[in-house]
């Protein structure tokens, strides 16, 4: 079959399609009239118009029968409930040594990739890391390029005027020796005890990868609450990752040609928060 095509006999010929894709390729001349295509070949595969048709009307060969479900919108949740997941969501950086069972994990995934990419690219890509040893050389990885970056910024002939210029930046340097202390020590403070990472990965010349991937992030996330699932920003991780410019850690995971775009740190919590607290919204222009 051609990769779209709409069956005349059963169109209703109410212009959904036409009005909802995103590169104009259904055609309808006035309203009510035949819907007809129009460079077919500009799809970008993101399959609204099969999901918008009612009758079933649109054949798209990446999308066969077998891939279309009916909405059920009454089993969807609530505002109420919506708005109590996010809430409730936090980093809980309280973890115990249970590791996360598999089928959390996967249903994280699968969360995080059914979040929306720019035009459609779905050129994400996700490493889930659960072997201990490889956690804990993403957290060696982490301190030392920290550590490597405070020996830079406390070089008496750089700190005079670079600490002026950066205040916030060498607010760090201590917090980075403490962590390396800490981490000898045997408490890393880096992946706090988490028994998995998830990566989220975009190629190099991506345009939108880091939005994408925080897109997918947010999915993955509020999965992982609703599943009981510790979640954490690995904000230092990706921070040491941006400052080497050796890509280590891709190299290390075998990620060469990718960009690592958002990386979240997942463990089964000690305890389950009992309250949430309001937050103090921000300003909203109306115009």
């Amino acid at each position: 079959m051609d990769t779209i095509r709409v069956d005349g006999s059963s169109c209703i010929r109410c212009g959904r399609c036409v009005k909802v894709c995103p590169s104009q390729i259904f055609v309808q001349e006035k309203a009510g009239g035949p819907v007809a295509l129009s460079k077919p070949e500009n799809c970008i595969v993101c399959g609204h118009c099969v999901a918008a048709c009612p009758t079933g009307s649109v054949a798209h060969a990446e999308f066969p029968p077998a891939k279309v479900h009916p909405v059920d919108y009454a089993a969807m949740p609530t505002p109420a409930q919506v708005e109590l997941l996010m809430a409730a969501r936090r980093s809980n950086r309280a973890l115990s040594q249970r590791p996360v069972p598999q089928e959390m994990l996967d249903r994280i995934v699968a969360a995080a990739d059914l979040a929306p990419t720019a035009t459609n690219a779905r050129q994400l890509g996700y490493t889930l890391v659960t072997d201990p040893v490889l956690l804990r050389r993403m957290s060696e990885y982490t301190l030392g390029v920290f550590g490597k970056l405070a020996d830079r910024l406390s070089h008496p002939l750089v700190r005079p005027w670079l600490s002026r210029l950066l205040p916030d930046v060498y607010r760090y340097v201590p917090v980075f020796r403490k962590m390396r202390r800490e981490y000898a020590g045997g408490n890393d403070r880096i992946l706090r005890g988490a028994t998995a990472v998830l990566l989220i990965h975009a190629p190099k010349e991506s345009r939108f990868g880091t939005e994408d991937a925080n897109l997918a992030y947010q999915n993955a996330s509020l999965m992982a609450e609703v599943l009981g699932v510790s979640q954490i920003y690995m904000g230092f991780v990706l921070t040491a990752v941006r400052q080497d410019r050796k890509k280590g850690l891709c190299r290390m995971l075998g990620l060469g040609g990718r960009r690592i775009c958002a990386v979240m740190a997942l463990g089964m919590p000690q305890f389950r928060y009992p309250n949430y607290i309001d937050r103090t919204p921000s300003p909203l222009e109306r115009r």
